[in-house]
């Protein structure tokens, strides 16, 4: 074990709080059975204590790969830690996506702390892929609750120094994992009303609702943004305001540009970032004036996924008055990027 991995597992025991790299974004790790340090991390971020978080658990042991049967024994052992029923629906989606960027909601063991839940009885599991997280895990063990390690509603954090401008003082150890691969936040499904349901997605992510489907062999998983599913569990990420810079954000449709910007040229925006995808009329930028950073966006969705987080906190640090961001093509590659950029626009400038 490296001494960075000890020291944080010391700072653990004794209810402390560590930045933790996954895959997708750091967490602001605590110990899941630890009523103290739970609520350490709701102070630390300004989080609503009603607000559940999500406990990360160390990868299953099987000893021969890919055998399904093996995974599921290992799987249902560790997750029954957490989950008083563990359907054989989460079984398969463990085993096909674990280690990696996928939530389970699935109703709570009875020892559960209602201050990981939200006082809710069901509970956020997932299992990270980031190999400094599985080493930290495996050191501890036991399960770590760990939302993203930022200030509550503002710009996750994808490395370890955004995580230090979060918390800039003694009370987060920051394990540095390089920036984050996936780069933003795990897909959530809700397994616990799979009769009535389905699996329902709510909140996505990496894993899309095809991979789900696929990987369940059932074509009843449904997003929960667009059908009414009555009364969901709260989960991370659900606001309607999140992930918010500082900044004005404005998402505009490229067709509408050049009267939005007409518009803009006659008010008070005295500095502004345009940031937009690459085109053949790249370079003209349909009269929009004061134009004090322009970025050009990757066409690619898993490459603008990983910047995304860390451009927005770029730009956010410039004090723009305003940044036009341009709407992201159709398809569900982008849904991810498209849900944080909308919650993001609506947050933001406050």
């Amino acid at each position: 074990m490296s001494d960075s991995i000890q020291r944080a597992v010391d700072v653990l025991k004794a209810g402390g709080l560590v930045g933790m790299p996954t895959e997708t974004v750091y967490g602001l790790a605590a110990d899941a059975n630890n009523v103290s340090a739970i609520n350490k991390i709701f102070s630390s971020k300004g989080r609503p204590s009603g607000h559940p978080l999500i406990v990360h658990i160390a990868q299953a042991e099987v000893s021969v790969a890919n055998d399904r049967q093996a995974s599921a024994i290992a799987w249902r052992e560790i997750l029954s830690q957490w989950s008083r029923d563990v359907s054989p629906e989460a079984l398969i989606l463990a085993h096909a996506f674990w280690p990696g960027p996928l939530t389970m909601i699935l109703p709570k063991a009875k020892h559960v702390l209602s201050e990981v839940t939200g006082g809710q009885e069901t509970v956020g599991i997932r299992c990270p892929q980031h190999p400094i997280a599985q080493q930290l895990l495996k050191a501890f063990g036991g399960g770590l609750a760990a939302p993203s390690a930022n200030r509550f509603g503002r710009i996750s954090p994808t490395t370890a120094e955004h995580v230090r401008e979060e918390f800039p003082g003694d009370e987060v150890l920051v394990l540095d994992g390089g920036p984050c691969d996936v780069g933003i936040e795990s897909t959530i499904v809700d397994l616990t009303r799979l009769d009535s349901h389905g699996a329902v997605v709510l909140r996505p992510g990496a894993i899309t609702q095809a991979m789900i489907e696929q990987a369940l062999g059932r074509s009843d998983v449904t997003d929960g943004a667009s059908v009414n599913i009555g009364s969901a569990p709260r989960v991370s990420g659900s606001l309607s305001a999140h992930y918010a810079p500082k900044t004005k954000l404005v998402l505009y449709d490229a067709k509408d540009a050049e009267s939005l910007f007409s518009k803009v040229n006659n008010s008070d925006n005295k500095k502004v970032a345009w940031v937009h995808f690459p085109k053949d009329l790249a370079d003209k930028n349909f009269g929009l004036k004061n134009v004090a950073k322009e970025v050009l966006l990757p066409l690619e969705s898993k490459a603008l996924a990983r910047e995304l987080y860390a451009m927005l906190r770029q730009l956010d640090a410039l004090n723009m008055d305003c940044i036009f961001f341009e709407q992201l093509p159709d398809g569900v590659e982008w849904d991810a990027i498209r849900d944080r950029l909308g919650r993001a626009s609506v947050g933001s400038g406050v």
